[in-house]
This record gives structure tokens, sequence and C-alpha cells, in this order.
């Protein structure tokens, strides 16, 4: 059987981010980090599943919250998409102290947009993944566009996002409307695969088309067919991380 370790490690400002690592029964053959979707966290049940494929096909995978989410601790209206990025650097190299660097960087939602931006620079990943991603960081404000002109007028606002209330406030979206990542694409030099539903009404399935040109090879795309955007369905889950695994396998030995 499959076993679970519970970590913690520290963020760029010294707070204590959970994780766990999911380990395959036999010696694994890669370890994967998954960035979980915008204002979900690691324990979410489609991360669940996706680390479930994988973990089937000898894969071990690291997932945890970011800052202010879950059980890690910081508080989510200071965060933004580069402190996003910021964690993942935290993540990758508390995985390398510890010794088993990550080979795939998997990234679900703005966690896939957040995995683009930092791949280059996380030397040991061979591979990147991206789950119903957006190809900007500023798609994710059409969620709270509504709000906009309070949080303009009063720095924050209160913005309800999947039946949550979170604080949202004037930084985060200066921050997401001045992040790019279609440079870091053209830079990865890395094995790219973009996954996305056809149907996706949250992240439309032209930001695939838009990372999967901006990405030179070797890069695929595999359409997810009927799934949605937060892959409710467990068994769609699972076929993502079963898909993954297969895919990933030709570039681990390289």
């Amino acid at each position: 059987m499959s076993r679970i370790e519970k970590l913690h490690f520290p963020n760029t400002h010294g707070e204590l981010l959970s994780a766990r690592l999911d380990v395959p029964d036999k010696p694994p053959q890669a370890y994967a980090l998954l960035a979980h979707c915008f204002t979900c966290n690691k324990s979410l049940k489609a991360a669940g599943h996706i680390a479930k494929g994988l973990v089937d096909q000898g894969i071990a995978v690291f997932r945890f919250d970011f800052t202010g989410l879950g059980e890690s601790e910081g508080d989510f209206s200071n965060t933004n998409f580069t402190s996003n990025v910021q964690d993942i650097f935290s993540a990758a190299r508390f995985m390398e102290q510890q010794g088993y660097p990550p080979h795939i960087l998997v990234g679900h939602s703005l966690g896939g947009t957040a995995v683009l931006k930092s791949a280059a620079f996380i030397s040991s990943a061979k591979a990147v993944v991206t789950i119903g991603s957006p190809a900007s960081p500023s798609h994710v404000a059409e969620q709270f566009s509504g709000s906009k002109e309070m949080i303009t007028k009063q720095g924050e606002a209160i913005v309800t996002l999947a039946g949550r209330d979170f604080i949202i406030r004037q930084q985060f979206i200066d921050d997401l409307e001045h992040a790019s990542v279609l440079d870091e694409i053209t830079q990865l030099k890395k094995a790219l695969l973009v996954m996305h539903a056809p149907l996706d009404k949250t992240v439309g399935i032209k930001n695939a088309g838009v990372i999967f040109q901006a990405a030179h090879h070797p890069k695929s795309y595999i359409s997810l067919d009927q799934s949605d955007h937060l892959l409710s369905k467990p068994s769609d889950a699972h076929y993502v991380g079963l898909l993954i695994a297969a895919w990933v396998d030709r570039y681990l030995n390289d």
C-alpha cells in the first residue's frame, strides 16, 4: 500500500506551509510537485485523485497548501500570484533538501500558471504539466470583476468564491495585472503537457492554445473531453493522473 507523510516547510516569510507526500509502496521512479487551484487546497478531492493516479504508476506526489489556505499559516489577503510562485520555489527547495527534488511540476488552474512562471528556475524538473490553466494570471480577476470598483475605492472587499468568502485587496489585482508568463513559457526548455477541457466554463479552451503555441517542443496537448474545470468527477481526476504518468515516462530518463 502507498503511505502518506505529513510535512511542514517555511515560506519566504518564515510561515509554515502544510504539505503531504503520497509515496507508492515501491521506491518511487520520480517525484512530482502538485500546485492546487486558486483558493483551493491540497485536500481538494481532485488533487487527491490526481495524486492517486500518479502514485498508482510509481510516482510520489508532494502537494501543499499555498500561504493562507488550507492548513498553512499566513493571511490569504496578503498573498498574490507572485507569492504563489515564491511558495512553489520554497516547496521545491524543501523537497531538494529532503533528498527528493521534484522531477515533474503539475499545476491545476492558477496553480498551473504559477508553475509555468517558476519551472525554468527549478533545475531538477524535467517536465511540466498544466491542467485547465489560464495563459495569463490576470484572467483570475474576472472571477471578482463585480467587486473591482469597491476594491478600488476601499482598497479591499469581501468576495465570494466557490461558496467561501475571501478578502481581496488592491495589491492582489495589481499583481495579477502586471504578471506575465509568456516569456517563461518560450524559455521553458522542458517537456510541456497542456491538459484542458473543451467545455471548461471557468478558464476557456483558448488559454490552452495560447500556452501551447508559445511553448517550444517537446510539447503535447490532451483534451479532457467532458471534464469540468475542477475535475469534480473522481474518475476524470484519476484519469488525469494516469495520463500524466504515461506521458512523462519517456522524459524521466533523458
